[in-house]
């Protein structure tokens, strides 16, 4: 069983580090108004500004 990739608001965070709102649909190349966060370990997610949005992990 793999590491989840990614989170839903009120999700504790797995890992302090930068996370970004990603598309469900995982196409991140033309979507308007992505937030980044810095969150540490066992922070919560914070509420995405829609509902097809979740939380991933930025890689460096």
């Amino acid at each position: 069983m793999g590491e989840r990739t990614q989170f839903e608001p009120g999700d504790r965070a797995p890992n302090d580090g930068l996370y970004i709102e990603v598309s469900e649909s995982r196409h991140t190349g033309s979507l308007p108004d992505l937030r980044m966060i810095r969150l540490q370990q066992g922070d919560r997610f914070p509420e995405t500004q829609n509902k097809d949005r979740k939380w991933t992990h930025k890689k460096n």
